[in-house]
């Protein structure tokens, strides 16, 4: 067995669960099996925005983020369904257990993908016998399609899973990149998206296999030291470890939402302005940190989007500091145009353990003593909301705004 492992390398897997959402409905309702089938946040108003679809739904046209009113006009027959995100995460949850009695080395990296090292698990049989044995596993138990790509490093892993949907394994080894990745379009190369890939196709990089061979030194111009990156992963270059810990690391934590309409009401923008930092405040106090630059995303009513940050002179975790200092920024950057969807980040971040060493003693303590209240009141504000003598009456919709927040990501080991 020991000749399908490398003495050096390692095998790495990338799991990566098909139309996730829409296979867990249908794993729950078997009617739906077969038919088109989208998930889409609210499909009672605009922000209806299809979030996945069934590969019936995909076949006629239905894709990620398009609008809810144009996916019906491709597909009459459309079943549409709110997300259920309890749902979701009992399934991911037995999902990564099913990978980790694999192995230890496990990375979740979203709620329907991870990856696995599975370097030195001889035991459980041939790199593709453990694949199909954790690809019928994964059916038989949840009735939930995965693709799975086998690799010697995570980009690489990454690329395979996509090559064959739904259910495909796909072994992308160093030496099969010139067949197999070089020729693919250098928009399918994960890592480069939609601007990045214009900024290539510019200089006539119209291939992952043609970035691999691009001009080094061009390309960090153009790109800075991504530009790097991107051409050692074009030539199956990826140092990164698959990292179970990875789960905890986080640099910002932000909110945002869609409106209804496209508005230019400045009182219905501050209600959401006061809403998106209050979701910013009670995240930074769950994982407790905080942080020292704020962002602002504005996405006006012809989908054109800016991002503007400031760096500040304190670390904060307040949700009147956030509000002051986005507020600052978006009345300096808003255009007045009609506003679509708004966000609210908080960069820079750290957690208070880390940052208390950089702050005054006293005032660090003096917060310190404070911080079971500010849990309680959190406890409390999360289960009845924020008059705790009375239930609020949109739950559900508290639940579309922090469902892909990836606090939940590690419940398998627990």
């Amino acid at each position: 067995m020991s000749q399908w492992y490398p003495k050096k390398g390692r095998v790495i897997f990338h799991v990566d669960m098909n139309s996730f959402y829409a296979s867990v409905e249908m794993a729950y309702n078997p009617k739906l099996k077969g038919k088109p089938l989208a998930i889409a946040g609210n499909p009672e108003e605009r922000k209806g925005i299809i979030v996945t679809s069934s590969y019936e739904a995909r076949a006629k046209g239905v894709r990620t983020t398009m609008q809810l009113w144009e996916a019906r006009r491709l597909c009459p027959d459309l079943t549409v369904l709110r997300p259920n995100f309890d749902r979701y995460r009992t399934a991911s949850k037995e999902m990564f257990q099913m990978l980790a009695a694999i192995t230890t080395c496990v990375q979740p990296v979203s709620i329907d993908e991870g990856y696995m090292d599975i370097t030195g698990t001889e035991e459980h049989g041939s790199p593709i016998e453990i694949a199909e044995n954790l690809q019928q596993q994964i059916k038989n138990e949840l009735d939930l399609p995965c693709s799975i790509g086998i690799a010697p490093n995570k980009f690489l892993a990454k690329m395979a899973s996509d090559m064959k949907k739904p259910m495909g394994i796909t072994i992308l080894r160093k030496r099969d990149i010139r067949e197999k990745l070089w020729p693919l379009p250098i928009e399918e190369m994960y890592g480069v998206g939609e601007k990045t890939a214009a900024k290539m196709r510019a200089i006539d990089i119209q291939t992952i296999g043609d970035l691999a061979n691009g001009d080094g030194y061009q390309l960090k111009q153009l790109f800075g030291i991504n530009g790097e990156r991107l051409k050692n992963r074009a030539n199956g270059m990826d140092e990164r470890p698959v990292d179970p810990d990875a789960v905890h690391e986080f640099k910002s934590i932000g909110s945002s939402q869609t409106l209804p309409t496209d508005t230019v009401d400045e009182d219905e923008i501050r209600q959401l302005m006061n809403l998106l930092a209050d979701n910013v405040e009670r995240r930074m106090k769950r994982k407790q940190a905080m942080g020292r630059s704020i962002q602002i995303m504005i996405r006006y009513y012809d989908r054109t989007t800016v991002t503007r940050s400031k760096k500040l002179h304190d670390y904060i975790d307040k949700k009147e500091d956030i509000l002051y200092a986005a507020n600052e920024l978006f009345q300096k950057h808003w255009n007045t145009e009609p506003i679509r969807l708004l966000g609210i980040t908080v960069q820079d971040v750290d957690e208070k353990q880390n940052i208390a060493k950089q702050l005054d003693l006293f005032t660090y303590e003096k917060e310190a003593e404070k911080e079971k209240l500010y849990t309680t009141i959190d406890q409390l504000t999360q289960k009845y909301g924020k008059n705790t003598f009375k239930q609020l009456q949109n739950d559900t919709d508290d639940e579309l705004r922090t469902s892909f927040q990836k606090d939940f990501l590690d419940d398998y080991k627990k």
